[in-house]
């Protein structure tokens, strides 16, 4: 077997550039996702998160909860991967998310769904080729009650050619 010729697979540009975003914009993201038992069990195992909360079903139910509670931390990486394709795909460092609020658990089977407005947008003064942006994304669950929400920015590239 040949090995490939990575010079016949055509580059397709992902992700919107600088440029692209505007103060007020809202992304309704697509899919959502279901978190189920496994992924919570194995989130939790891998970072050895020790809150029986988030593996002990009678715990749990002892501390007025219907079932294990999903790792608040699985919520956030799921909800910001579920907001990657529309707001930072195109690349660009993550500069960090501020005012963190968890409004309510999430249990195994919610499916949650997000969206996510453009807060600022401003030049970047020391990376011409850069704009740094800050969205504000919330996150509800298959009753459209209200789980997470936060701000994120990201330092996003501009389109090629429009440094300042």
């Amino acid at each position: 077997m040949a090995d490939p010729d990575f010079s016949q697979f055509k580059l397709v540009p992902k992700g919107h550039s600088f440029e692209q975003f505007h103060q007020g914009q809202v992304f309704e993201h697509h899919w959502g996702r279901t978190i189920n038992a496994g992924d919570n069990s194995i989130f939790t195992t891998a970072t050895l998160a020790h809150c029986p909360l988030y593996f002990n079903a009678e715990y749990a139910r002892a501390h007025g909860h219907p079932d294990v509670v999903v790792n608040p931390m699985l919520v956030v990486c799921t909800v910001v991967g579920i907001s990657v394709e529309d707001l930072s795909e195109a690349g660009g460092p993550f500069l960090g998310i501020n005012g963190l609020e968890f409004h309510r658990p999430v249990y195994p089977g919610d499916t949650l769904t997000a969206h996510s407005t453009v807060v600022s947008t401003r030049e970047s003064a020391s990376r011409g080729n850069f704009g740094i942006v800050t969205w504000r994304t919330e996150a509800r669950n298959q009753r459209d009650e209200l789980v997470i929400s936060y701000e994120r920015t990201n330092l996003v590239a501009k389109r090629r050619g429009a440094a300042s």
